[in-house]
């Protein structure tokens, strides 16, 4: 669509007024009302865009062909070739731009959409550009941290981390990721070094802050990366402690896969005037993977995940579990299969995930049994199957879960086992992702294939329908005796602390005895006056 010179003047002059703040002075504005080159790039990517009916919102009618039509600087655009990157994704084409104009930006986007390249991409753009006009700094300045990404766990911490060192590749600038779970010490004298761009989880960040390693006063970007998440996890207070030693004067980016009454309420805190980006509808899966479900019973779960690993096509799986403690189960019952299993949860140390993330990646380790700590963040290329061994309690976590696979174009399979229990988490989880999942009938012979039908009406309703079943005979519920008297044999010896050698009372065939106890010999004490040893208190 071809935009004339007055519909893009008024588009640039709607974007200016709506992230214009009363607060800042003219000069002190982003550098969309001063900078020529960030105007121009922006009339490239909107020449070819159109203004939704909501206010603050872009959407794009036709997709960019490639990273050069956005503007970025040359290095940047270098280092995105040399990883093989050519064609942007939607949210990085509609975010990239708005977030080279200086606006506070709102990303809603489910996983594996590229949202992490959707900011760090225009974040080194900026910083290269603003060095380019900055003085040198003296051998003893110390560089200042001037961008801050808060991210929810550590998996995800070292993917944004290593996605802006492959990026920033030859810029010259400086990042590092601090977090929870190793020792501080490495980290501490990278801080001391001086770095400009700073990935972290709340907690370490908050800890080393308070320790007065970290200065938070020259942030220019802060970035909320899976802000939902953060909050479920409760970072809520950690995020507001954190935000206050921000200065009020920044640009503010939040991203999150899905958009709660209580993640809203943060955004609107945080972002001045955003401009929102919404590449889909909030809790929607992705188009390319192929989702199913397995009605079978709970001990029959492990037996099926067998059967499944073993099918062709079958070469990198991510399972999840509920639990740790049932994460730690299955890897081991599959080592016992000879199946290469390892497991990723919060009781192991920072080491071992990372090392069980390592050999995944490599290969080494052809399935990865994890909780919901890795249902987002972990950006490992191939999986060609996730399997939800026990459904998730929190319903949102099933989109995070299958968006592991069909990453950067690709397709995948997610499969689902539900046990009679879980059937009201799948119901809850086929509303929210609005389908209904295919119901596998292919079944192996050990598992009794219970029908959808069976699992609405649930078990306790069949079980009733048999107590009541008059066909039934009556004599199957006659409950028969634990054990069976004969004329010829003597009864068992019932009383453990009568002796051996002691008379036993005749008993009838039906269990009764038939005369008074007889007075055998003197049973032996057992409790009294303690022996010589016991009373010299030897």
């Amino acid at each position: 669509m071809e935009l004339t010179g007055t519909v893009r003047h008024l588009i640039l002059d709607f974007l200016i007024r709506s992230h214009a703040d009363d607060r800042k002075t003219p000069l002190e504005q982003p550098p969309i009302g001063r900078d020529a080159d960030s105007l121009l790039s922006l009339f490239a990517v909107l020449a070819d865009s159109t203004l939704n009916e909501s206010p603050g919102r872009i959407t794009l009618l036709e997709n960019v062909l490639n990273f050069s039509e956005l503007g970025l600087a040359e290095p940047v655009l270098r280092a995105v070739s040399a990883a093989g990157y050519e064609t942007p994704t939607p949210i990085q084409a509609q975010a990239i731009p708005l977030v080279i104009s200086g606006c506070d930006l709102l990303g809603v986007a489910q996983t594996g959409t590229g949202k992490t390249a959707a900011f760090a991409l225009p974040i080194l753009h900026r910083l290269l550009q603003s060095n380019s006009t900055r003085p040198a700094q003296g051998r003893g300045d110390r560089r200042k941290i001037r961008v801050l990404v808060l991210s929810p766990t550590r998996e995800l911490a070292v993917q944004i981390s290593e996605s802006f060192a492959t990026y920033g590749q030859g810029s010259g600038l400086r990042q590092l990721v601090v977090f929870g779970g190793v020792s501080q010490y490495h980290q501490v004298k990278e801080l001391r070094a001086g770095v400009d761009i700073l990935v972290a989880t709340p907690g370490r960040l908050l800890d080393l802050r308070e320790q007065g390693f970290i200065d938070l006063s020259h942030v220019e970007v802060l970035v909320l990366d899976e802000a939902d998440r953060m909050l479920d996890m409760g970072f809520l207070n950690s995020v507001r402690r954190i935000v206050a030693d921000v200065p009020k004067e920044r640009q503010t980016l939040f991203f999150s896969a899905t958009m709660p009454n209580d993640v809203r309420q943060l955004a609107d805190s945080m972002l001045c005037h955003p401009q929102r980006v919404e590449i889909t509808p909030v809790a929607t899966t992705a188009e390319r993977v192929q989702q199913s479900v397995y009605f079978v019973e709970k001990p029959n779960k492990v037996r099926l995940l067998r059967h499944l690993l073993r099918q062709e096509g079958v070469t990198r799986t991510l399972v999840f579990t509920k639990t740790k403690h049932g994460a730690d189960k299955v890897v081991r019952m599959l080592e016992d299969s000879n199946f290469s299993a390892d497991a990723i949860h919060a009781n192991r140390s920072q080491s071992q995930r990372q090392r069980a993330l390592t050999n995944f990646k490599s290969g080494r380790t052809s399935v990865l049994v994890a909780t919901d700590i890795a249902s987002r963040g972990i950006d490992v290329d191939s999986i060609t199957h996730v399997i939800n061994y026990d459904l998730p309690l929190e319903i949102d976590n099933y989109v995070h879960r299958i968006g592991r696979t069909a990453r950067a174009g690709a397709s995948g399979i997610a499969i689902s086992f539900c046990s009679p229990e879980e059937r009201g988490l799948l119901t809850s989880i086929e509303r929210l992702i609005r389908q209904r999942l295919e119901q596998r009938h292919d079944l192996p012979a050990f598992a009794a294939e219970p029908s959808r039908q069976a699992h609405a009406t649930g078990h306790a309703d069949d079980r009733r329908a048999t107590r009541g079943n008059d066909s039934q005979p009556q004599t199957a519920a006659v409950i028969q005796p634990r054990r069976a008297f004969s004329l010829n044999a003597p009864p068992a010896n019932h009383s453990a602390r009568r002796p051996n050698s002691a008379p036993r009372r005749p008993a009838t065939p039906n269990g009764e005895f038939s005369g008074p106890p007889s007075r055998g010999p003197k049973r032996p004490r057992r409790f009294g006056k303690p022996n010589g040893f016991a009373s010299s208190g030897r």
